[in-house]
């Protein structure tokens, strides 16, 4: 069995230091965007419509004084046909496809960047924390929780390489900072060796997909936060109220982020499946049994049935909106209450995936 490497880990833990605060000041520079961007489109939108309501009022009064009639067309009613524009919404958005646009963001620009490199550093330092101890940084719950914020900024980072996610950005690296401070605080262990049922090559294959998995568990669980967010603005809109998050102008209207969403959840409930699937024949190489309905397993099988009834509720059932939205918050806090509170307080086979592991 290898010597643990005490330098590799001191430095992996300072450069996981130095990953966080870079993510600390992405995450600013998001909000700056969010808020700056917003407050730019609202002015833009209100001398765009000035101006069309000074055109038709020009173009009214020469057709009074020509005698000619009043119709009016999509402009002269003040509806701009712009794919950055949605029914019931007073403000620009970042477009229903999601596709970059022309506009310049300096601000975003500069948080994308930060998040790539605080994404290095903080890969560098997961891979050294493997081999400072020889093995996958999968050992215990610090190890989890940095390699699965690892794991969720690559996610965010491919997926905005095809789509204009940056308004995820504050949401993302929120919860990507929320777990680095978490694993440095609360579960922070120290290097050492894997327990014998975890040294098995299951270890990989299980693991990596059930983070990969809740990686994109964690980008739908953002979605559908701001789904619900922008549905009640829309709502409020439409119904003439006053807007009072205007913030949400940089956000897709809600029915985009639906779609998206539900697009995502079926990836990664692929992903899940197999973590189950593989679990099971893990266990049976471990403890010689596929299922023991340990607290674990049971929790892993009960994110699979929310999942599984989120995509069945919305494709057959026409379970559409806040309903789907709130169905699939419930199953990121099932992925957020198997890891945590599971690990930290229910006893079984798994108990080594706890802190003190």
């Amino acid at each position: 069995m290898q010597d643990i490497n005490e330098g590799f880990a001191q430095l992996s833990e300072q450069l996981m230091l130095v990953a966080g605060m870079a993510y600390a000041v992405a995450f600013c520079a998001y909000v700056w965007d969010l808020f700056t961007f917003s407050k730019a489109a609202k002015a833009g939108l209100a001398t765009e419509e000035s101006t069309l309501q000074a055109s038709v009022l020009a173009g009214a009064n020469a057709r009074g004084a020509t005698g000619q009639g009043l119709e009016t067309g999509p402009q002269d009613r003040g509806v701009r046909p712009s794919s950055k524009t949605h029914s019931g919404s007073d403000g620009v958005t970042a477009g229903d496809s999601m596709r970059y646009s022309k506009e310049r963001r300096v601000v975003a620009r500069v948080a994308v960047a930060l998040t790539v490199v605080a994404a290095v550093v903080q890969g560098f330092a997961v891979v050294l924390r493997g081999l400072a101890a020889g093995r996958v940084p999968w050992g215990n719950m610090y190890e989890f929780c940095t390699t699965g914020s690892f794991a969720v900024v690559i996610v965010f980072l491919l997926v905005l390489t095809r789509r204009d996610l940056r308004f995820l950005g504050t949401f993302v690296v929120g919860l990507i900072l929320l777990m680095v401070v978490a694993a440095s605080v609360a579960f922070w262990t120290p290097v050492g060796h894997l327990v014998p049922a975890l040294q098995s090559y299951w270890l990989i294959i299980h693991v990596s997909i059930a983070v990969l998995s809740s990686a994109f568990f964690t980008l739908t669980f953002a979605m559908s936060v701001l789904q619900l967010f922008q549905a009640r603005r829309e709502v409020a809109i439409a119904s003439g109220k006053k807007d009072k998050l205007p913030v949400m102008r940089l956000v897709p209207n809600a029915l985009s982020l639906e779609n998206l969403s539900y697009r995502i959840n079926g990836i990664a409930f692929v992903g899940w499946t197999l973590t189950l699937m593989f679990g099971s024949i893990w266990a049976e190489k471990a403890w010689g049994r596929f299922w023991g309905w340990d607290t674990k397993e049971v929790w892993t099988f009960v994110i699979w049935v929310v999942y599984a009834g989120y995509l069945h509720a919305r494709a057959t059932k026409g379970w559409t909106g806040t309903r789907a939205a709130w169905l699939s918050i419930v199953g990121y806090l099932c992925v957020v209450f198997n890891f945590t509170i599971v690990n930290m307080y229910f006893s079984g086979l798994h108990s080594y995936a706890g802190v003190g592991s």
